[in-house]
Order: C-alpha cells, then structure tokens, then sequence
C-alpha cells in the first residue's frame, strides 16, 4: 500500500531548543578562535618569533600559556555546559561566560597588532558571544 503525501510548497520552519543554538554558537565561536591563530602563523614573522618563545613583544611562560589554555577550556566546556545545565542556570552562565569573554576580546586590540584577517574575526567572534547573550536572554518561556 503506497501512502501519498500531499505537500503545500511551504516551508516548515523548526524550532531549535536553545540549548542546542546555545552550543552550536559556541561550537562555531571556538572554530573562529581555532581558525584565527591558525592564520596567524602564515603572517610574515609571527612563526619566527613563537619559535624564539614570544609573540608581539610578550614572552611566551608557562604561566601564560596555562592561562591561555583556561581561557580556551571554557568555551570547550560551554559547549557541554550550554546541553547539561538546567536552564535557569543554563542562561547565567552562557550570558556571563559570553560577557567575560567579550571582554577578554576587546582586551586583545590593545596590543596594536590588528591584522584584518583578525578584524574579520574578532567582528565575527563578537557577533557569536552577542548571539549567545541574546540567545541565553530571551530563552522562550517554559522551554528548557
């Protein structure tokens, strides 16, 4: 017995639980990270002065890198976090952890050294973590 569907010619739109945009943004956020310091190393004498233990005049510790590693641990874990956490905690700690690190992003212009492969990136890193605000903010009512 054959089963025929009739179809409209419109598009159903899905709804997304928000834990799962949650984690998707930080998902893509992380490759933007990931892609930007891979890029990084192709410019003229950045790979020269990371082999000599420094980059940008700061000389790379083993304190620095630690903290480097936190730094980029907890977006990794947001990923996790933003599927596990009930939502209540859920949307305070993706608002809180995406405003620190809008911080922790607009600290990083200091330095002067401001590439626009960088630019292209820190604009779309910014437009992510202001997505995950918004995203954790307006978590729909009795969802979650």
């Amino acid at each position: 017995m054959t089963t025929k569907v009739k179809t409209t010619g419109v598009f159903q739109d899905v709804k997304i639980d928000p834990k799962i945009k949650l984690a998707a943004l930080w998902v893509v956020l992380m490759f933007c990270y990931t892609y930007a310091d891979i890029l990084g190393f192709y410019a003229p004498g950045n790979l020269e002065e990371l082999l000599a233990g420094e980059i940008a005049g700061i000389q790379m510790t083993q304190e620095l890198l630690l903290g480097s590693a936190v730094l980029m641990a907890i977006p990794s874990a947001m990923i996790f976090l933003s599927l596990a956490l009930k939502t209540r905690a859920n949307r305070l700690v993706n608002i809180i952890a995406s405003l620190v690190y809008l911080g922790v992003l607009g600290s990083t212009f200091l330095t002067g050294r401001n590439p626009a492969y960088y630019i292209l990136y820190a604009v779309g890193k910014a437009v992510l973590l202001a997505l995950i605000v918004w995203h954790a903010f307006k978590w729909p009512k009795g969802q979650g």
